[in-house]
């Protein structure tokens, strides 16, 4: 009877603990964001960024292949420093942000490269959805910073898409606007709460 009594202890502390390893993380908007670039005319590249990012992070402190991440982009906020192109990028000739204005992201795996991470995970844009690959540097160290007095942390990523993929930008070529679009996520995350999971 003891010794059922010791067992059924130690299974008690032991669950606690094994939630306790995952944590929630969610993205800072004033430090977060993602950044691209595209030829042009097959003779410069020009550079924009997406502000509008909400990511979640559940995290597992044990084992960061066990963690899971989702993001939200809104597609309205793109912004390549020219009002003009920003307006036709909006349009259905593009981004037809009317009518998608949102771009997603979900974590399907993550593998650890010595100090980098390789996360897989389904992206949908412009209403198609496709595999893509993340090479990410992170997490930074968690540091307390800012008036939240929270622990927050980092991730960079990179990544590359085919714009006509995506059904984007159809009617032009790819002599015209290049067809590969280079991604760089930036992502300052901030520790909110133990995640309720057990995985």
């Amino acid at each position: 009877m003891k010794r059922l009594a010791f067992v059924t202890g130690i299974l008690a502390l032991a669950a606690p603990m094994a939630l306790a390893q995952y944590s929630t993380w969610a993205s800072d908007p004033a430090h977060s964001e993602v950044d691209f670039s595209i030829r042009h005319g097959g003779v410069s590249n020009v550079h924009g960024h997406f502000g509008g990012v909400a990511a979640t992070l559940v995290y597992n402190e044990a084992d960061v292949t066990k963690s899971t991440v989702t993001a939200t982009i809104d597609v309205t906020t793109v912004d390549t420093g020219q009002s003009p192109r920003d307006i036709h990028l909006k349009t259905d000739a593009f981004l037809d942000v009317a009518k998608f204005p949102t771009a997603t992201f979900t974590s399907t795996n993550v593998v650890k490269n010595g100090n980098k991470l390789t996360v897989s995970g389904n992206f949908t844009l412009h209403g198609v959805t496709k595999p893509v690959v993340l090479d990410v540097e992170g997490p930074s160290v968690p540091l307390v910073n800012g008036m939240d007095h929270k622990l927050h942390s980092g991730f960079s990523a990179t990544t590359t898409l085919s714009r006509t993929a995506y059904g984007i930008g159809a009617a032009f070529p790819s002599a015209l606007v290049g067809d590969d679009v280079k991604l760089t996520i930036e992502l300052e995350i901030i520790k909110q709460e133990t995640a309720p999971v057990n995985k």
